[in-house]
């Protein structure tokens, strides 16, 4: 396992007395334009301006298949339902989220080393890379609850040390995504702009965060003044579709209170050239299950 290097030049200050939008500071694709890989050209251009790229089909149907009968797997494991790795839903007390899977899983290790997951993250970030982060997300129905909006680089900045924006998340869908279970939402072209939020980091912030975000909330002046002016656009598509989202995007998603579960894989990748420091706007680090502090690259 490798070290953290020092703390360095804090370009994107958040957590502050007040909200202050700041415009990025890096690059969104990483690579060279001659550079080939598993993303053409035009989508490469399509994700730079949006921040965002849709896949119909990531994944077939068999592997959908077995990538759900292992999560099943999971949330019905006492001992994994003990371990903090596992995220309660408040009202319903089911499992509804599972962290570290590509460490507990070697089934979603696979996933992750997978050249269409993994290629396309070091086409888009222009260098090896390791995974930040990875989940399994299971949004059940009636009742299951959401994201408020939020970019999760401004938490990964703020609680983990992620430097730069040279981060991308993959969501890829388990279930069917309607547009009324509680999908994925984004604010085309909102990655441009890095909104640094008011108020301090409560100490053990993580515990609280991960079931209903505060710290690092946008007020609703700057949602209004960004929905006004990129939009919003919500997500669908089969099961073994996915979304590749940028690291600052603004995105959130509602309430599932529908009949229709929604399970998705999710993998944040990093750069091995934007290791995580000491946190910029926290009192401690968050646990490595959340914030990984092993930069080994994916192989």
């Amino acid at each position: 396992m490798t070290t953290a290097p020092e703390r360095i030049t804090d370009l994107y200050p958040t957590r502050g007395a007040t909200e202050v939008a700041v415009p990025r500071q890096d690059p969104v694709v990483w690579s060279d334009p001659d550079v080939t890989g598993p993303i053409t050209a035009g989508a490469l251009a399509d994700y730079e301006r949006d921040g965002f790229l849709a896949i119909d089909q990531l994944i077939t149907p068999d592997e959908v298949s077995v990538y759900r009968a292992e999560l099943e797997r999971l949330i019905s494991d006492p001992g994994l339902r003990a371990d903090e790795r596992s995220i309660i839903e408040p009202q319903s007390q089911e499992i509804r989220t599972v962290f570290e899977v590509h460490k507990i899983s070697e089934v979603f290790a696979g996933l992750v080393r997978d050249p269409r997951v993994v290629g396309r993250a070091r086409q888009i970030l222009g260098s090896d890379v390791y995974v930040h982060q990875s989940r399994v997300n299971v949004k059940p129905g009636f009742g299951a609850s959401g994201f408020y909006w939020h970019s999760d680089f401004e938490t990964w900045h703020a609680e983990d040390g992620l430097p730069n924006m040279r981060t991308v998340s993959v969501s890829i869908a388990l279930t069917q995504n309607y547009d009324t279970n509680g999908g994925l939402m984004i604010m085309p072209g909102s990655h441009k702009t890095f909104l640094g939020c008011a108020g301090e980091t409560p100490r053990d912030n993580y515990k609280k965060s991960l079931q209903m975000q505060d710290a690092g909330t946008p007020s609703d002046e700057a949602l209004v003044k960004f929905a006004d002016a990129h939009g919003i656009k919500l997500f669908t598509g089969q099961a073994g579709s996915a979304t590749w989202f940028d690291c600052n995007c603004m995105h959130g998603s509602g309430d599932n209170i529908t009949p229709y579960p929604r399970s998705n894989v999710f993998i944040v990748f990093n750069s091995v050239e934007n290791t995580a420091v000491e946190p910029f706007a926290a009192p401690i680090r968050r646990p490595e299950f959340i914030g990984a502090r092993d930069f080994t690259p994916v192989r």
